[in-house]
């Protein structure tokens, strides 16, 4: 069974910068393709980036230039570098795992951008 613990979230002041960590245990994490989403209050999940097993990445409009993904197939683990952050990128954000139909997420770290 896969499991993925999120660290690295908490509170930062606008225009600062903070780097969420996922740990993937369970499986052969090259296979899959992991994502971050992002959940801010009030609203639905939504994806920040996903990268695919050959390292392709896909970023929401909104976070592009800003914000940074990194997987490393050796360590297992992928990172969300965040820069130039706002109060509108205060939210839970959660690790994804995917592979065919199969979705895994971890608990969710709180990020909160705020002066």
């Amino acid at each position: 069974q896969v499991h993925l613990v999120e660290s690295g979230g908490g509170l930062v002041q606008p225009g600062g910068s903070l780097r969420l960590s996922c740990i993937f245990s369970g499986s052969i994490f090259s296979s899959y393709a992991m994502g971050w989403y992002g959940q801010a209050p009030g609203k639905q999940r939504e994806l920040v980036v996903v990268i695919n097993t050959g390292g392709g990445r896909n970023y929401a409009d909104y976070v592009r230039g800003r914000f940074t993904i990194y997987r490393d197939n050796a360590e297992n683990t992928v990172d969300l570098q965040m820069n130039s952050l706002k109060p509108e990128d205060t939210g839970v954000y959660y690790c994804n795992a995917r592979v065919d139909l199969l979705g895994f997420w971890g608990q969710g770290t709180q990020v909160t951008v705020s002066s």
